[in-house]
């Protein structure tokens, strides 16, 4: 009986037991069902255009327990021990809209990875107090706007909230954040001060606040000392640099760049012994530079430029750097000697103290036991001659000494030295004869050793340089005859001027097919103007004045497309001016003075108000013109002889009645040209048309029928040319099959056609270069209309062409021709043109690499939202306040990392610390090149690097967030083709300085 009952009868503790169990898994369920509920209110709250979560479904499961299953193995969700959420990481998934805080809610919640999306609006206000157990929080590179949330997670360990356009003022409670070891707030548009309580996060490690609108000083209690990161660049902060800075000793990053700091540099930096990287440049700093600085043996890279410091550097302290790579030191009023203790620096790789007031000799040892890949030491007061170390290291690819006062021959180990690329000498006092060497150095594609005073002749040089894209050769003296090929066919600046050379002009130039300027004059040539030199049909500029060049102009020179500048004065030319000279609208300056020409000067654009000096010293008239100070032409010069003359000058009479009948047959042409570019009215079943050519060729071969049509033929017709407003359709005439493109101009793309929006299209119709693309025409009626521009049968978006594997060549020469279209529009150009949008989309290459921009329409209206015609990634910060020549720099700037990485502003795979830029930024000072490079080009990279390397350096500078901190065109271009110093308007840049070009 005894053992039935005990049978029959739940044990007590067995009873608690079980019912603790069913508790314990009710409250569980219940949690599950929270969390659950949770993620989906976050999910309803965004937009997934990948749908990548797609899986974030409460149907997949109808029991709570596998619902929570099936949680877990959601995208982006990772579980703990106790199968509960504690991490959500959607970084880099293009979504989009404004977040709720229910995942901050989540009960057991460690780590929020949202960074690299599009995600807008303000942070929910309760972001910081819904949590306790948040440790990893990352928002980058998003575009949250509106202040930083009050509140703190005392857990949280990591904060980055960099890249986006968070506003106001950094919160004072920032400090209670007590656990962060990783702060990143750069990249917003936060004012005010910098928080004093950040001084209450002891564990503090990693603190960036750059590429903000900061103001006042730098915290003096600032005294985190675990402290190994601080980036307070590109703000607006004022006043010293704190002395107890030096009581940081766990510093290894300190970069104060681009702010407005002064006074002298404390000498407390010295105590930061665990220093690697000391970035100052930008600012205006005084005084000498501490003695201490020089003690910091652990340095890795120095960058000091672009202050006021002055004094001399101590040259035994000098030699303590052992581990320095990068010292810059340029552009302030250093003097002095230069150290010699930088030749015992094993690892120094960039010196550059360019734009001081150093003197004396350049330390003879330099480079022998350097590691020198870039020296650039030019405008000092150095004299004595170049040392022959220099490139001892075989690496040296940069050498930049001009403006100073260097004397003796051009050391022959140079002539040796096949790394080189950039070789700037010009303006020195050097002597003696062009070193053979130096004619076949392979990976030299700029030269200038102008301005000194070497001598003899160089056609009998064998000249085999297969990269030179720059030779400048002028104002010296050299003799002899020109050689017929310099070895490249890359060439496209060739000045000589100012020397000693005869004979006749090489008909060989007519080979250089990517020449641009040649400038051959001040020298004694003779013989005739080469007719081939019309074949270099990119040609700008052709100076081949004070020569004594005699013969006709060739009729051929008046075809050129874009030549722009032509003087041939003080030569012995003689004849009559081509009658088509300056039809090109291209040829604004021209200079025939103090030759033998005659006649009356050409009906074209170039002479109708040509200034009299330019025509001064021949037996020329000048027709209707009353500018050029000449007689006029024709019958207003009536023979006023007696009768007794009138027979003999019958035949006189004759021959003038034949020459005015063809002067009228020559305006009657000019007059139908004339003609063919007015404004014409058509009318078809749409109404009175107003149609209007801008070339010659066009107005003869397209209609009205043929532009409309176009647009009317629906899908089969719309091809890409960007991301403009309006839809692009390409059109063929119906008389030649003349292809042309043309875009749509309506109320619905434009919202306000302004009356001035199509004499603005005319005036984009003057413009002619070879890398923008023409604006052909324009078509309008009361409705809205169509603009005419150019097409490209091999012609393809840089953005497709990005897709496909580029060489670092093709990059490069890609790179380049943007360059020259932003110069030309904003330097040559009266009144500049700013094109608004430089981005791949805006960017057709052709067959052979050659880039054409698109200009913007006037009118256009940027925005950053979903119903603005572009994106914001492409757009400078400012460019909502309107766009500028500095908004196409920037845009430029993108183009260029672009090319270099492979990436685009559009991707979101940046990692934590940047966006595409300040990843960029991140990458040029701290990465590895081979993290960062475009894989297809990986390759090349030990031929390229340092080409590479400043590459990426001016497209930092481009892309800086003061606009006044980015290169003019006419420097950008100058630094990326010519490798020229570009002076106050290229500046630093966060991991090094600019390296100077």
């Amino acid at each position: 009986m005894a053992r039935k009952r005990s049978a029959q009868t739940t044990h007590p503790v067995l009873l608690v037991f079980v019912s603790s169990i069913v508790l314990f898994c009710s409250n569980i369920s219940a949690l599950h069902g929270d969390e659950l509920e949770l993620l989906l209110s976050f999910k309803a709250s965004i937009n997934d255009p990948l749908h990548y979560l797609s899986d974030w479904s409460s149907s997949s499961s109808s029991s709570s327990s596998s619902q929570h299953k099936d949680v877990c193995q959601w995208q982006g969700i990772t579980c703990n021990n106790s199968s509960r959420v504690n991490s959500v990481e959607l970084s880099g998934k293009n979504i989009s809209g404004k977040i709720s805080a229910s995942i901050f809610r989540l009960p057991d919640i460690e780590t929020v990875d949202l960074s690299g999306n599009q995600l807008s609006g303000e942070l929910p206000d309760d972001i910081f107090s819904g949590s306790n157990t948040l440790r990893y929080l990352n928002l980058s590179n998003n575009n949250f706007t509106g202040p930083v949330p009050r509140g703190s997670v005392s857990s949280l360990e990591t904060l980055d909230l960099s890249n986006n356009m968070l506003s106001g003022e950094i919160p004072e409670d920032i400090g209670k954040f007590s656990s962060l070891s990783f702060l990143d707030l750069g990249g917003n548009v936060f004012v005010g001060e910098i928080p004093e309580s950040l001084s209450n996060i002891s564990g503090l490690e990693y603190l960036t606040l750059a590429s903000n609108q900061l103001s006042g000083g730098i915290p003096q209690n600032l005294l985190v000392r675990g402290l190994k990161w601080i980036y307070f660049g590109y703000n607006n902060l004022t006043g010293p640099i704190p002395k107890p800075i030096g009581e940081l000793k766990s510093l290894y990053h300190l970069d104060l760049v681009y702010n407005n700091l002064t006074g002298p540099i404390p000498d407390s930096i010295g105590n930061l012994t665990e220093l690697r990287y000391l970035f100052l440049y930008q600012n205006k700093l005084t005084g000498p530079i501490p003695r201490s600085v020089f003690g910091l043996r652990k340095l890795v890279s120095l960058d000091l430029s672009d202050n006021s410091l002055s004094g001399e550097i101590p040259d035994q302290a000098v030699s303590q750097l052992q581990d320095l790579e990068i010292l810059h030191l340029f552009s302030n009023k250093l003097s002095g000697p230069v150290p010699s203790g930088l030749a015992s620096l094993p690892r120094l790789h960039v010196l550059q103290l360019w734009s001081n007031e150093f003197s004396g000799e350049i330390p003879r040892d330099l480079g022998r036991r350097n590691n020198l890949t870039v020296l650039d030491l030019s405008t000092n007061r150095l004299t004595g001659r170049i040392p022959d170390g220099l490139c001892d290291s075989g690496r040296l690819f940069k050498l930049i000494l001009f403006s100073n006062s260097l004397a003796g021959t051009i050391p022959e180990s140079l002539g040796g030295c096949k790394t080189l690329r950039r070789v700037r000498l010009q303006n020195n006092r050097l002597s003696g004869q062009l070193l053979p060497g130096f004619t076949k150095l392979p990976l030299v594609y700029f030269l200038d050793i102008s301005g000194n005073n070497l001598s003899g002749g160089i056609y009998s040089q064998e000249w085999n340089m297969p990269s030179l894209q720059m030779l400048n050769l002028a104002r010296n003296r050299f003799s002899g005859h020109l050689p017929g090929s310099f070895g490249s066919e890359k060439l496209e600046n060739l000045v000589a001027s100012e020397n000693l050379f005869s004979g006749g002009i090489p008909a060989g130039f007519g080979n250089f097919s990517r020449l641009m300027q040649l400038d051959l004059s001040y020298n004694k040539l003779s013989g005739q103007i080469p007719g081939e030199l019309s074949w270099c049909e990119r040609l700008v500029s052709l100076d081949l004045g004070h020569n004594r060049l005699f013969g006709e102009i060739p009729a051929s020179i008046a075809e050129m497309p874009v030549l722009g500048q032509l003087d041939l004065s003080d030569n012995q030319l003689s004849g009559e001016i081509p009658r088509n000279l300056g039809k090109v609208e291209s040829l604004v300056q021209v200079n025939v003075s103090h030759n033998h020409f005659r006649g009356s000067l050409p009906p074209t654009g170039a002479f109708l108000a040509i200034n009299a000096s330019a025509v001064a010293g021949n037996n020329l008239c000048g027709g209707d013109t009353v500018s050029t100070g000449l007689p006029p032409c024709g019958n207003s010069n009536k023979n006023r002889a007696t009768w007794r003359f009138i027979l003999a000058c019958f035949l006189v009479a004759l021959t003038a009645f034949a020459s005015v009948a063809a002067s009228v047959v020559v305006l009657l042409i000019v007059h139908r040209r004339r003609k063919d570019l007015e404004v014409k009215r058509v009318e078809n079943e749409d109404g009175v048309w107003e149609v209007q050519f801008f070339d010659h060729k066009l107005a003869k071969s397209v209609t009205l029928d043929d532009v409309v049509s176009s647009a009317k033929g629906g899908s089969n017709n719309v091809v890409s040319l960007g991301s403009r407003k309006g839809i692009t359709y390409k059109g063929k005439s119906g008389i030649n099959g003349t292809q042309f493109v043309v875009k749509e101009i309506n109320d619905v793309n434009y919202s306000v056609i302004a009356p001035s929006f199509w004499s603005q299209v005319r005036e984009l119709g003057k413009i002619r270069h070879p890398n923008v693309i023409k604006v052909m025409g324009t078509c309008r009626c009361q409705k809205g209309g169509y603009v005419v521009y150019e097409y490209y049968c091999d012609g393809k978006l840089l953005s497709e062409v990005l897709r496909t594997s580029l060489s670092w060549e093709r990059r490069r020469n890609i790179a380049v021709g943007i360059a020259k279209a932003l110069r030309f529009l904003h330097c040559y150009c009266s009144p500049s043109v700013v094109v608004g949008h430089v981005s791949p989309e805006e960017i057709v290459v052709d067959g052979k690499d050659e880039p054409r921009l698109s200009l913007t329409l006037p009118g256009l209206v940027y925005s950053s939202d979903s119903k603005g015609f572009t994106s914001s990634a492409y757009v400078a910060p400012e460019a909502s306040k309107g766009v500028t020549e500095k908004t196409d720099v920037y845009g430029f700037g993108l183009v260029l990392i672009e090319l270099l990485t492979g990436k685009s502003p559009a991707d979101t795979e940046f990692g934590v610390h940047d966006t595409f830029v300040e990843w960029a930024r991140y990458c040029y000072s701290d990465c590895h090149l081979d993290t960062w490079i475009d894989p297809t080009i990986r390759g090349h990279v030990s031929i390229n690097q340092n080409e590479i390397v400043e590459t990426m350096n001016l497209a930092l500078h481009c892309t800086a967030v003061d606009p006044t901190a980015r290169p003019c065109a006419n420097d950008l271009y100058k630094t990326l083709h010519s490798v020229t110093r570009t002076g106050s308007c290229v500046s630093g840049l966060k991991g090094s300085s600019p390296l100077q070009f």
